[in-house]
């Protein structure tokens, strides 16, 4: 906010321009070179940095905040504080943009039962034998009105999506509805492995609260594998795609 025009009403109205000064926390010597249209040496000094600035933050297309625009700088050979380059770049209404919060999909549950692992991890299947061996996976999605949870089953021969369900929660029901879409769509023969992370949801681990799906049981056998192995052989996650270094800020 801009203070001078009021201390200069002060002083026309024959009020103390010292006494003004120090109620607005702002220095008289800063006054008077406001009033002269005289620029400080650390003003100039603040003008040629905003510059720079603003180069290096549309040189990283928009993401880089004042810990990387600073340590740019520092790579320069520019000796500025950290705080200042901040401040700079929110009088100049830049900002970095910043990953977004991953959301925790698979929540492991001690006392649930362990499903043995009847896939070993070996997801190829041949492509003219479908419905045999379904995996299931969940993602995330951000949406105007929140987070919304797609739970996904796919077929491993043939890599498509066989069955889905949306829901704005992680309960184990969104597992037993993509599955029971699943199950519906295709009508699979008796002896199908349904594969998945080793979860509350995916593992299909129920209590009083949640719906059981009688079906799932009759129709498949239920593997799990356990959490944090997504790395070689794996089959590709539904609903992901390579994140770069930034999300779009707007939702879907």
């Amino acid at each position: 906010m801009n203070v001078f025009p009021f201390i200069a009403a002060e002083q026309a109205g024959k009020h103390n321009v010292k006494r003004a000064c120090e109620l607005l926390e702002v220095s008289r010597s800063a006054y008077y070179q406001q009033k002269t249209g005289a620029q400080s040496q650390r003003e100039r000094v603040d003008a040629r940095l905003t510059d720079k600035i603003t180069v290096l933050h549309e040189r990283s297309k928009g993401t880089y905040g004042a810990p990387r625009i600073h340590a740019e700088l520092t790579e320069q050979g520019l000796r500025h504080g950290r705080k200042r380059v901040a401040r700079l770049m929110r009088t100049a209404g830049l900002a970095g943009k910043s990953p977004r919060r991953w959301r925790t999909t698979t929540i492991p549950d001690p006392a649930a039962e362990l499903r043995p692992d009847l896939v070993g991890r070996d997801f190829r299947v041949d492509p003219g034998v479908i419905d045999t061996r379904w995996c299931g996976d969940i993602t995330y999605i951000n949406t105007w009105q929140g987070w919304l949870y797609l739970a996904t089953v796919i077929d491993l021969a043939s890599r498509r999506v066989v069955g889905w369900a949306v829901a704005d929660n992680l309960r184990t029901d969104l597992v037993d509805a993509a599955l029971a879409d699943a199950l519906a769509r295709r009508r699979p023969e008796p002896g199908l492995v349904f594969h998945s992370d080793r979860g509350t949801q995916g593992g299909l681990n129920r209590s009083s609260q949640h719906l059981v799906v009688v079906e799932v049981f009759e129709w498949c056998v239920v593997s799990s594998r356990r959490i944090g192995r997504c790395g070689r052989r794996c089959v590709r996650r539904a609903g992901r795609c390579r994140r770069g270094m930034w999300s779009a800020p707007s939702g879907a």
